[in-house]
């Protein structure tokens, strides 16, 4: 599927359309199924997303053969935002950094949550990508 800026990678077009195959409350569930799934953040990281309502860490790695890895650490008594990260680490993570860059900036809009989340924690979201995408353009120089 098409969307804005780019395509969804087959990672993250299955999260999304695993996500449109469930009812709203399934939606939420899946949702802190995501937040159960999110690594520890390794110690070396440390720089907060300020845009995200819950505290934040996020980290992001380009290897030599372009490859991208994330990291992130939110508390688990936020589990919107950790489930948010865990869909982005799902998606997102070793996947080629031409892949992650092509992902649309608005791919959230395709997880069905828009009336089960507040604005602003999707805005959060989008946060988050758009600094992976950031992080991942500066490192390739």
């Amino acid at each position: 599927m098409t969307a804005g800026a780019g395509t969804l990678n087959p990672r993250l077009q299955e999260i999304a359309e695993e996500f449109g195959a469930v009812g709203d409350r399934d939606r939420l569930q899946l949702l802190l199924e995501f937040s159960e799934d999110l690594p520890p953040l390794p110690a070396r990281y440390a720089e907060p997303v300020p845009e995200c309502q819950s505290p934040l860490f996020l980290a992001v790695e380009v290897d030599d053969d372009a490859v991208v890895h994330l990291f992130f650490d939110a508390p688990r008594e936020a589990p919107t935002t950790r489930g948010f990260a865990g869909i982005l680490y799902a998606g997102l993570d070793g996947l080629g950094a031409d892949e992650v860059l092509q992902t649309p900036g608005e791919f959230s809009s395709q997880l069905g949550l828009h009336d089960l989340v507040s604005p602003l924690r999707l805005r959060g979201m989008g946060a988050m990508l758009a600094r992976i995408k950031r992080r991942v353009r500066e490192q390739r120089g």
